[in-house]
């Protein structure tokens, strides 16, 4: 009975911190559809404009916005929407049954080594949510080791050595500026033989050089292939929920090149534009992984659409 009282309140305890971490959202986006809907004794034309202005505003994308304004104008027409209230509550319901199909928790299958490659741009979270993953993989009970093949950066080869030590899980690296590939294949062969679960690899993100950096990771990837069958198993790309807009640019943009598996949304706690989550999953129909809402090694939760929706409209 203690250990079940006990993760309620675990629960709880991430429940307050979710909502904690999206207030900005919802300062910027619930907030703004509470003071329209105040007062208001019927559903109008100008409700209708006024909610579609704030959900654009709030980055949850055209198409979301579209598809559900005319619903709620069917609704009204056959005279299911009998107040202003019951529009959050088609809202909260849509945005629940988009953010559902994204819902796709990371699986290690335990079946040989599973492999899975980060990306993203410098400065999304990248080298930081690798180190929480491989925390939290670890702590669900397997072995994870971590592969530094962003050789460009000194920072980020220190940073990835910092929470390996912190995880208490094995790194491969060489110096800055060795081939990544060559790092990658040494992992391979050294994760094998030592029989881990997982490994997960640390890529270069330098945007401004777009194309040497997409052809190196299209050689990483046809390396991986090579040396182990159906390797990568997860593409993993890392996105900065700041940048709103921006970051759906980024996923097409990895997506069309390299082929993303699954999303990672960091710095939810310091936007307000978290509708942008629900953007990415009417766009890009890519399963979210997780979701970053602070700094904490906690701070990085397995994706939740019911939890996330409610802990923004609470």
């Amino acid at each position: 009975m203690l250990k079940m009282e006990n993760n309620n309140k675990n629960g709880e305890g991430f429940f307050n911190k979710l909502k904690e971490g999206l207030s900005k959202t919802r300062q910027g986006f619930v907030k703004n559809v509470d003071e329209m809907i105040f007062g208001e004794k019927i559903v109008t034309r100008d409700l209708f404009e006024d909610l579609e202005e704030i959900l654009i505003m709030a980055d949850l994308g055209p198409a979301f916005t579209y598809d559900l304004i005319e619903e709620m104008k069917d609704r009204a027409k056959r005279k299911e929407l009998e107040s202003p209230e019951a529009l959050k509550q088609i809202l909260k319901e849509n945005m629940i049954n988009i953010l559902r199909e994204s819902e796709m928790p990371l699986h290690i299958p335990h079946n040989g080594l599973y492999t899975i490659l980060v990306l993203g741009v410098n400065g999304t979270g990248k080298t930081t949510t690798i180190g929480k993953m491989a925390h939290h993989l670890k702590k669900a009970g397997n072995s994870i080791m971590l592969v530094a093949a962003d050789t460009f950066r000194a920072a980020a080869i220190e940073q990835l050595e910092i929470w390996s030590q912190r995880a208490d899980v094995p790194l491969i690296k060489q110096k800055m500026g060795a081939d990544p590939s060559a790092v990658v294949y040494d992992a391979i062969h050294a994760a094998r033989s030592r029989k881990t679960d997982a490994i997960i690899i640390d890529t270069a993100g330098r945007l401004h050089t777009k194309v040497n950096l997409m052809e190196e990771l299209k050689k990483t990837k046809r390396i991986m292939g090579r040396e182990l069958e159906g390797a990568p198993h997860e593409t993993l790309l890392v996105l900065d929920a700041t940048t709103g807009q921006n970051a759906i640019s980024q996923a097409k943009l990895f997506h069309e090149e390299i082929g993303i598996t699954g999303i990672v949304l960091t710095k939810l706690d310091g936007t307000a534009k978290g509708g942008i989550v629900i953007r990415i999953a009417k766009e890009m129909n890519i399963p979210i992984r997780y979701i970053g809402i602070g700094e904490g090694v906690d701070d990085l939760r397995v994706f939740k659409s019911e939890e996330f929706v409610n802990a923004l409209f609470e």
